[in-house]
């Protein structure tokens, strides 16, 4: 938590999210798989600024996938059915998550964001091995930038490799 470059701004504050323990974390994840969770996302704030290999490690016999969605910014730790990175332009990602990201998400305000998508894009197959598939190349319009909404809605149309991502969430008022 605490990430202050994360659009989720009521995760700023660290005094807000106080650590817990893991294996409380753990109990929740297993009642919530118990009523048909059929997937974790570890997210943010940012959470690479941890070692997710403890909180790996006790989900891991609960039995459902691990997704992560992180900017990259710090080391991988844990293990991941599926990892989805969001690069920031000021604090771009290293080279390791890049890599092994299955879905790159780059959100655009402006037209420097495209270019930007583009490098990150080329640079996520630097170090792949024959057997991993590229990612999933997304734009994602910064919530409220018509700029952006405009800019990502005709590049995916003359770029076919990419597709359109949006908040629905946002779009519909959930919480």
């Amino acid at each position: 938590m605490g990430c202050s470059w994360c659009d989720t701004k009521h995760s700023w504050p660290r005094e807000v999210h106080p650590q817990r323990p893991v294996e409380d974390l753990a109990a929740e994840t297993a009642a919530a798989a118990s009523a048909g969770a059929a997937f974790v996302v570890i997210t943010g704030g940012e959470p690479l600024e941890h070692n997710l290999k403890p909180l790996c490690e006790a989900l891991r016999p609960i039995g459902v996938p691990l997704h992560l969605e992180t900017s990259g910014v710090g080391q991988l730790t844990g293990a991941f059915a599926w990892i989805t990175l969001s690069p920031k332009p000021h604090r771009p990602p290293e080279q390791e998550v890049l890599t092994a990201c299955d879905e790159l998400k780059v959100v655009v305000h402006e037209a420097s964001d495209l270019a930007f998508a583009e490098a990150m894009a080329a640079g996520s197959n630097q170090g792949r091995n024959a057997e991993q598939a590229a990612p999933e190349l997304l734009l994602q319009p910064g919530w409220q930038s018509a700029a952006g909404q405009q800019l990502a809605i005709d590049y995916v149309r003359s770029h076919p490799e990419w597709r359109l991502s949006l908040q629905t969430h946002k779009w519909l008022g959930v919480r």
